[in-house]
C-alpha cells in the first residue's frame, strides 16, 4: 500500500474498522480511490449489519480477516450503496437502474466484492414453454457460484422470493457445471421489512437473500444507531 492508503486508514477512528479496511485493501488490491469509496460508504458497518446477530466474535472475525468468502452470505451488504448511478431520487424505472449499473459496471463490481465476473443482463430462462428473464447474472470465482440479482424498485413482496427461488433452481439444474456450487439469489429492493423477509424465506433451502439499495452515501449516525440496536437485541437474547 502507498502512503496515501495509510493516510486514509489513519482517518478511521474505530480500530476494528481500520483493521478490516487494511485487510480488505491488501486482499482486493484496492486503489486509493477505491479504498476511499469503501470507507465513505461504510462498508465495514454495512457488512456487520448484514450478519443478523452482532457479537464479539462477529466483530473480531471481520476485523482480523476481512471478508472470507467461506459462505454464500459472506459478501451480502444491507444496504448496498449505488451512489455511482448518479440518480439521488428513486424516480426511475427498473430498466433505468439496470442500465445505470451496467454503464458503471466496474463500480458495481467493487460494491459486490472480490472475485465477481459479469455474465449479462436479462438472461432468459425457459420453463414449461414460458420465458422469464433474470435482471443481472454474475459469477463468483472464489465461491464458484452464479449470483443472480433481481432489481425491485418498490418494497419487498413475499412473491419476490418465489420468483427468485425458481430462477435459482433453474440455474442449479440447467446451467451449473459439475464443479459449480449452488447459485446465490439476491433480491435488491428499495425497501424491506426484516420480519417479512425472514418469514418469506423460511422453508426455502436455496441461498436467497434480500437487501435494500440506496443511491446516496449512507449517513454515518444512522448506520451506527442500527448497529447499536442489533447489539442491544442480541444482548437481550443472551440475558434471557
Amino acid at each position: 500500500m502507498s502512503w496515501s492508503h495509510y493516510l486514509l486508514l489513519l482517518g478511521v477512528s474505530d480500530i476494528n474498522a481500520r483493521s478490516f479496511y487494511e485487510h480488505e485493501c491488501e486482499n482486493s488490491n484496492w486503489s486509493v480511490r477505491e479504498l476511499e469509496r469503501q470507507i465513505d460508504s461504510q462498508l465495514y458497518t454495512r457488512l456487520l449489519l448484514s450478519k443478523g446477530e452482532i457479537n464479539k466474535k462477529t466483530v473480531l472475525d471481520l476485523a482480523s480477516r476481512g471478508v472470507t468468502y467461506q459462505t454464500p452470505d459472506s459478501f451480502i451488504k444491507d444496504p448496498m450503496v449505488l451512489e455511482f448511478v448518479g440518480v439521488p431520487e428513486k424516480t426511475f424505472l427498473e430498466s433505468d437502474l439496470e442500465k445505470a449499473i451496467v454503464d458503471h459496471i466496474e463500480d458495481f463490481l467493487l460494491e459486490l466484492g472480490r472475485g465477481f465476473m459479469f455474465v449479462g443482463t436479462q438472461q432468459r430462462i425457459s420453463i414449461a414453454g414460458m420465458n422469464y428473464y433474470v435482471d443481472m447474472v454474475f459469477y463468483n470465482k472464489i465461491l464458484k457460484s452464479y449470483v443472480l440479482i433481481d432489481l425491485k424498485m418498490n418494497k419487498l413482496k413475499p412473491e419476490n422470493f418465489g420468483q427468485m427461488n425458481m430462477y435459482v433452481n433453474y440455474f442449479k439444474e440447467e446451467v451449473n457445471d459439475e464443479d459449480d456450487q449452488d447459485p446465490i439469489g439476491i433480491i435488491l429492493c428499495a425497501d424491506k421489512e426484516a420480519a417479512l423477509a425472514k418469514m418469506a424465506i423460511q422453508g426455502i433451502d436455496n441461498n436467497i437473500y434480500a437487501a435494500k439499495y440506496t443511491t446516496v452515501m449512507p449517513d454515518y449516525e444512522v448506520l451506527q444507531n442500527e448497529v447499536q440496536k442489533v447489539i442491544a437485541m442480541y444482548k437481550e437474547k443472551e440475558e434471557k
